[in-house]
């Protein structure tokens, strides 16, 4: 086990190293172009921390298994909302720009609803679906550019100063470096992590939903955690509604496309699918609780992150019991 142990400490120094370049890389591309943090982190953050999710559904459902392809989407869009969003808003609650989060959460809740409309209705995820995903991705990125370069905002004092201080390319070379040690961090931790919850027995749907669902979602909680200690919560909440999004459009919409997979039938709750019963309820919910406060107040409250949390306990506790 000591091969494992040191590779797993080797993925977390690239993922704190990574996530700080990162961040640096996304907020000088904000200040640069004098655009609202939460609208590069819901677009430029987002493609990059969900990196390992797609290397990993895909890889997943070409190999036969899609329950961890599926189980991966539903479980990163539970984690993320439910432990980084919510540690974000425990931590430092505040105001919330509600004009640049409605793009992103109106997509989420469209992708979602296609989402579980054919696990309730066919249970089953074809190539044309995964097209479809694809589809709704490219949408969001046109929709999304066309928002952030038709009303940029005006630089604020200390701005410019910092505009100074970062070049484009250095920006950019952050941004790459940094989402690169990201992925091989995650990717570190997720190989490593998943051997040893298989050798304690844990089932692959379970290891898919809460292991391997926090291990890609790593990189989002290492951005969350570094905007925080850095004052940029903006680009951390983004990140963190980006990511749910393109976990469904782009992470399912690859691994469908590239191998149609049926939803997992290994769990049941009450002898019907947990997966249906559980997982794509709390998805539902935890998204709902985040969203609508900030959509309605423009403010994020301390209450919210609490109770994400709880409800995140909960589920990883009746995962690993059922």
């Amino acid at each position: 086990m000591l091969v494992p142990v040191l590779l797993f400490i080797v993925g977390l120094l690239c993922l704190i190293k990574g996530g700080d370049w990162f961040v640096d890389g996304a907020t000088g591309l904000a200040r640069r172009f004098h655009l609202p943090e939460l609208l590069i982190g819901a677009t430029v953050v987002s493609i990059g921390t969900t990196l390992p999710e797609v290397m990993v559904s895909t890889a997943s459902a070409l190999t036969g298994h899609g329950e961890i392809a599926y189980g991966n989407a539903i479980g990163s869009v539970i984690c993320n909302t439910a432990l980084i969003a919510a540690i974000t808003i425990a931590v430092r609650p505040g105001r919330v720009d509600k004009a640049a989060l409605r793009t992103p959460v109106l997509f989420f809740f469209t992708a979602a609803v296609i989402y579980a409309g054919v696990a309730y209705t066919t249970g089953y995820f074809s190539r044309v679906i995964g097209v479809v995903m694809l589809a709704m991705f490219v949408v969001y990125m046109v929709v999304t550019v066309r928002q952030m370069t038709g009303k940029p905002q005006a630089a604020a004092a200390g701005d410019e100063e910092a505009e100074e201080e970062m070049s484009l390319p250095k920006c950019l070379i952050l941004l790459v470096v940094g989402a690169a040690l990201i992925a091989v961090g995650a990717d570190l931790l997720v190989d490593n992590g998943t051997l040893i919850a298989q050798a304690l027995g844990v089932p692959e749907s379970v290891i898919a939903l809460t292991f391997v669902a926090l291990g890609t979602s790593l990189p989002e909680l290492v951005t969350a955690i570094t905007s925080l200690a850095k004052g940029h919560g903006a680009l951390s909440l983004g990140n963190v509604i980006g990511a749910n999004l393109f976990n469904l459009v782009l992470v399912s919409g690859v691994s469908v496309t590239l191998a149609p997979f049926p939803i997992p039938q290994s769990s049941t709750i009450a002898g019907m699918n947990a997966s249906l019963v559980m997982d794509i309820p709390v998805m539902f919910a935890v998204m709902l609780l985040l969203t609508v406060p900030p959509l309605r107040k423009g403010k994020l409250y301390r209450f919210q992150g609490i109770l994400l949390l709880a409800i995140y306990a909960a589920f990883c506790v009746i995962q690993f019991t059922m």
